[in-house]
């Protein structure tokens, strides 16, 4: 079982069920709505996710006309991305999951559009755009 929140507290959620694709994404908008270099992500099967908590809390963000931002509404955590070419799948923010869950190996998306300050220095693929 896969468990999480937002950094308040009020958004909680599990997953009962695997990672089934666990990526590192570079792009511009990842970065600037997670303030990092990259965000990383955990896809999950739709049906396994479910809120413990907090879902008056979650608002959307249509970042692009593919993917929708899923956040809590009073201290901004990033929780999900919900890809609409995806419908079957949910993009989980690693930042808001507990532990150490079980996952496959990553990879590194959108390589293309990485700040240009940031090196990568592990061994993982890399793909200038989205995925394997």
């Amino acid at each position: 079982m896969i468990k999480g929140n937002c950094a308040c507290g009020r958004v909680a959620f599990e997953v009962d069920g695997d990672i089934i694709d666990f990526s590192h994404c570079h792009c511009s908008v990842c970065r600037r709505l997670h303030g990092a270099a990259y965000a990383t992500f955990a896809a999950v099967e739709r049906s396994c996710f479910r809120f413990l908590a907090g879902e008056s809390e979650i608002r959307t963000y249509a970042s692009s006309a593919r993917n929708d931002r899923i956040f809590c509404g009073v201290c901004g955590s990033s929780i999900l991305v919900d890809s609409k070419s995806e419908p079957g799948v949910l993009y989980l923010s690693m930042s808001a999951v507990d532990g150490d869950p079980p996952r496959p190996p990553g990879y590194h998306a959108w390589v293309g559009s990485k700040a240009p300050w940031h090196e990568i220095t592990d061994d993982l693929p890399q793909y200038p755009e989205y995925s394997a």
